[in-house]
């Protein structure tokens, strides 16, 4: 991706553009982000439908009664009546179900694929919403049909409603107001409060391209965990403390500072060196969501017809200075084939004149992510 050149889908910016003044910061709306054309091939009220009565789909319904909040999980097989005010439907990771939508998703790629998520869609009746809430990551929210009103605010007050089943903010103080139509989108930064409420009228269809955040206290335990999986294989069960220069003590209940050091240093053993902890990082970042399942191709495969690779909408691939990454498993990698794994990564493809530079042993590689459903020729 060309960085430095003026996106429509960011309103005339550049990426560098819009990460250094809005990402993180502030609001931006986007008036005809997306051309109509290109909506077109997106997931309609009837294909959201479908997939929210799949099981293997998350889904949600949310609705308003008498002032207070529903919320019910997938699959939903019946939803209220499209006359029905005040109901709203969630689909999660369409982009993994919907080649147009993952289409859509390459086009954020100016942020690391580290961070990006997935796209949500929301169908509304007239009223519907999901009240006036806030995210803890970044979000676009790109409307792809019908009409949608916004409401947004940079509050500090971020109390929520006790007992609801959602976490709608329980003092919402607006300071802005938008009604998006189709093909216009709005940027928002973590935390920033926010409503969108349907307007009657055509079907109201709103895109939400949603970012990973990791929280420091989960990206520690995770890391932690991996990290005690092999530490016993890494560090010298035979070390003992030892203290020949200890000498006689009249406060024998003082714990010795020799001692301290001798744990600080298994410490530091335990939790392993500086490329230890890069390879847990990138194996847990490509990591698959647990809904996520491949199919595995039963066809045989030989490594020496492959004509071309394309990965999986559901494979998350990334890489960093000495590995490569995929779905959780990692891969020491240098020269030419480190720099085809790295093409692969960030293109998601590979022409037969790019797979002809690889070596017999990547070649092998490709043809066993073939073989697991993690990518196709």
């Amino acid at each position: 991706m060309q960085i430095n050149l003026p996106l429509e889908l960011l309103g005339g910016l550049d990426p560098n553009d819009f990460m250094r003044n809005y990402w993180q910061k502030k609001p931006l709306l986007i008036r005809g982000a997306v051309a109509l054309q290109a909506l077109s091939s997106l997931p309609d009220r009837h294909t959201l439908f479908e997939l929210a009565s799949r099981e293997e789909v998350q889904s949600r319904l949310i609705q308003l009664k008498k002032s207070k909040w529903q919320l019910s999980h997938g699959p939903h097989h019946t939803l209220p009546a499209l006359k029905t005010p005040d109901w709203t439907l969630l689909v999660q990771g369409v982009d993994l179900q919907d080649e147009a939508t993952h289409a859509l998703l390459q086009q954020f790629r100016f942020v690391p694929d580290a961070r990006l998520d997935d796209a949500m869609f929301s169908f509304a009746a007239k009223g519907g919403g999901v009240g006036p809430h806030f995210d803890s990551y970044d979000v676009f929210l790109l409307q792809t049909s019908g009409r949608r009103r916004w409401r947004i605010g940079a509050q500090k007050n971020l109390k929520l409603v006790e007992g609801a089943p959602l976490k709608i903010l329980a003092d919402f103080k607006p300071s802005k107001e938008y009604v998006l139509e189709a093909g216009d989108m709005l940027y928002l930064p973590p935390r920033y409060a926010h409503e969108g409420v349907a307007i009657a009228g055509d079907d109201c269809i709103t895109c939400s391209i949603g970012f990973r955040a990791p929280k420091e206290a989960e990206l520690g335990r995770e890391l932690l965990e991996r990290l005690a999986e092999d530490v016993l294989d890494r560090m010298d069960e035979s070390v003992l403390y030892t203290d020949k220069n200890q000498a006689a003590t009249e406060i024998p209940a003082l714990i010795p500072d020799a001692l301290h050091a001798f744990a600080h240093k298994a410490l530091q053993a335990a939790l392993g060196n500086k490329l230890d902890l890069q390879i847990h990082i990138g194996e847990y970042l490509t990591e698959p969501k647990p809904e996520v399942w491949f199919e595995a191709n039963k066809k045989k495969i030989l490594g020496s017809k492959i004509k071309s690779i394309k990965l999986d909408a559901a494979t998350r691939m990334m890489f960093d200075d000495k590995h490569i990454f995929i779905n959780g498993e990692s891969f020491a990698a240098s020269g030419a084939d480190a720099r085809l794994m790295r093409q692969l990564a960030n293109e998601r493809k590979l022409a037969a004149t790019d797979l002809a530079k690889a070596s017999i042993g990547a070649k092998e590689l490709l043809t066993d992510w073939l073989k697991a459903g993690w990518c196709h020729g």
